[in-house]
């Protein structure tokens, strides 16, 4: 009668629109796109888009991250972070890949991890290294 069903990750299943307001934490196992205000931490097991409007304080953990608005806050994604042209980073960023577009803003420290980007980057014993970028960083792609 009922089914299990398998949540694609890759959907983008929550919608923060323009001229909303949200304060507290959100936690979701899907996709999240971001077009207004948020207050608070945010947890998604999907990839999440910060839009060109968008303003968010939060720290912020997910698969896939792309910023196209402004960011004040730590962000850790699984896999890759993106920073558009019109992105704002102002915080830490923990990632396997990291990417500023021209004219994108990022103010703080990076920190790359051993991911799908990284499988290269392994010791003697075969683990995947973390590399560790620990001087502050201030970065407009021009």
């Amino acid at each position: 009668m009922f089914r299990n069903k398998q949540q694609d990750l890759s959907k983008t299943d929550t919608l923060l629109g323009e001229g909303t307001t949200f304060e507290g934490r959100i936690k979701s196992k899907a996709s999240i796109r971001i077009e207004g205000r948020v207050v608070g931490d945010i947890q998604c097991e999907g990839d999440l888009t910060i839009g060109e409007k968008a303003m968010v304080e939060s720290n912020i953990l997910a698969r896939n991250i792309t910023i196209a608005g402004k960011v004040k806050g730590d962000v850790s994604a699984e896999s890759k972070l993106a920073i558009t042209s019109s992105g704002q980073l102002f915080g830490n960023a923990t990632s396997a890949a990291f990417t500023i577009e021209e004219g994108g803003i990022f103010t703080g420290s990076s920190r790359m991890t051993a991911g799908d980007a990284n499988k290269n980057a392994q010791d003697r014993s075969g683990k995947a290294k973390d590399i560790e970028l620990s001087h502050p960083v201030e970065a407009r792609a021009q």
